[in-house]
This record gives structure tokens, C-alpha cells and sequence, in this order.
């Protein structure tokens, strides 16, 4: 006769799933830590740039807080100082940021819980941690999602009140290479999605000519604008994820 305790049973079974938890927010941890350390240089000349333009000290940690995104936040910062006015860098802050709603169609399936619950679970799609947190196939580690964000975003305020504080001089975040740091960085990930992307190319040549055409006519705030609305060449095939369209030949 069986006189395991049916709790043992149930103990049992969940176990595994914990676990299984546990290790993909710990290798989320891993990853976003990486990410995190580089995510805080960058948020360091953001809280510089952004102290010199006259925004103050707590108009960029809350940025920082909110937004959370440092393409839309190098963008707007960018845009008001190029003299392109509020409605247009908030306008280019938030089609930079638009890239999260095919991702976040990516990965709605994998979060769990009601509305609420899968609209918080969101918050943590951000560039790294989604890559980092696909399995193929279209799904995705919603614990290694998670660890990886966990991570950063306490990286990236921090290293926003840093600078907004410490406030280094033009010349010295020059001589330290951190004014290049975020345009190489992105253009790193511009490259990796060149080699993958078609639609990204097209994008990418078609902003490329905008952006050429305009800076020489417009604001340098109009100008990012409008080379940033080329990113709407890639919307069809972004909502469509890669492994899928790789299986169908398209």
C-alpha cells in the first residue's frame, strides 16, 4: 500500500518548477549583469548630458525611472538641445521606443495572469533582456526575462544620479571615450540586425538617406525625427518573429 502523504506528491512535482524558476532568473541575473555595467556608463553620460541642457537634478533621475530606455532618452535630450522643441523630441523619443511593441506581442503569450499582472510582467521587456531571454521559436524564459531586467535598472538610475551629481565636464567625458560610448554601442546592435534583416537594412539605408537630407535643412532635433520614421519599414516584419519566417522561407 501507497503511504506517501498526498502533500509529498504535490511537493514533489512543484519542486522541479522552482527550481526550473530559480536557475532562469539566476541566468537572467548572469546576463543582465553584463548588460547592467555598460547600462551604467551609458546612464552616466545621460545624467551628465542632460544636467549641462538645464534640465536640473531630478527631471533626468526621473526620466531615468520612468523611461527606462536610453535610445529614447539620449533621443529626447538630443532633440531639445538640437532646438527641434518638446513635441518633437518626445515625438522621436517615442517612435524610438515603438520597437517594444512588436516586442512585447513577441512575448505576451509566455507572461502569465490577468491584465494587470501581464501589464506589470511587461515592464521587463527591454532590448538585452528579451534577447537574452528567447528560447527559439518564438518563446521566451519569462524568469530569465526578469532576472536580466532586475539588474539593469537599478544600474541605470544609479548611473543617471551619478552623473546628474558628479555632473563631469564636457571635456572630461571626451578624453574617457564616453561620449562614444553609446553610439557604438547601438551601432553594435545595428550591425548584428544588418546581417539578419533584410527589412532592417531597407530601414537602416532609408534612414541613413533622411537623416542626410534633413540635417542640412532642419534642426538636428527634426532631423533624428525624421530618419527615426524609416523604422516603420521594419513594423510588418518585426511583429512576425524571426525563427517563424526562417521556417516559412520568407
Amino acid at each position: 500500500m501507497d503511504r506517501t502523504p498526498p502533500q509529498t506528491e504535490g511537493r514533489t512535482t512543484r519542486a522541479p518548477a522552482r527550481d526550473a524558476r530559480r536557475q532562469g532568473f539566476l541566468a537572467g541575473v548572469k546576463v543582465g549583469a553584463g548588460l547592467a555595467v555598460a547600462g551604467f556608463v551609458l546612464a552616466v553620460t545621460f545624467g551628465a548630458f542632460a544636467r549641462s541642457e538645464g534640465w536640473g537634478i531630478l527631471a533626468p533621475i526621473v526620466c531615468s525611472l520612468v523611461v527606462f530606455s536610453g535610445s529614447a532618452q539620449f533621443a529626447l535630450a538630443t532633440a531639445l538641445a538640437g532646438g527641434g522643441g518638446m513635441a518633437t523630441a518626445v515625438a522621436a523619443a517615442a517612435l524610438i521606443n515603438g520597437r517594444f511593441v512588436p516586442m512585447g506581442v513577441a512575448v505576451a503569450k509566455d507572461l502569465r495572469g490577468g491584465r494587470i499582472r501581464r501589464a506589470l510582467e511587461g515592464q521587463a521587456v527591454v532590448d538585452g533582456s528579451w534577447v537574452a531571454a528567447h528560447l527559439g521559436g518564438g518563446r521566451f524564459d519569462r524568469y530569465k526575462l526578469f532576472g536580466a531586467t532586475a539588474v539593469q535598472w537599478p544600474a541605470w538610475v544609479a548611473g543617471t544620479v551619478l552623473g546628474v551629481v558628479a555632473a563631469p565636464p564636457e571635456s572630461l567625458v571626451r578624453t574617457l571615450g564616453l561620449d562614444v560610448v553609446f553610439p557604438a554601442f547601438f551601432l553594435l546592435l545595428l550591425l548584428d540586425e544588418l546581417r539578419g534583416s533584410r527589412a532592417a537594412r531597407a530601414a537602416a539605408a532609408l534612414g541613413a538617406c533622411v537623416a542626410a537630407v534633413l540635417v542640412f535643412r532642419a534642426p538636428a532635433g527634426l532631423a533624428l525625427l525624421g530618419a527615426s520614421a524609416a523604422a516603420l519599414v521594419g513594423i510588418r516584419n518585426g511583429l512576425v518573429p524571426r525563427d517563424t519566417k526562417e521556417a516559412d522561407g520568407s
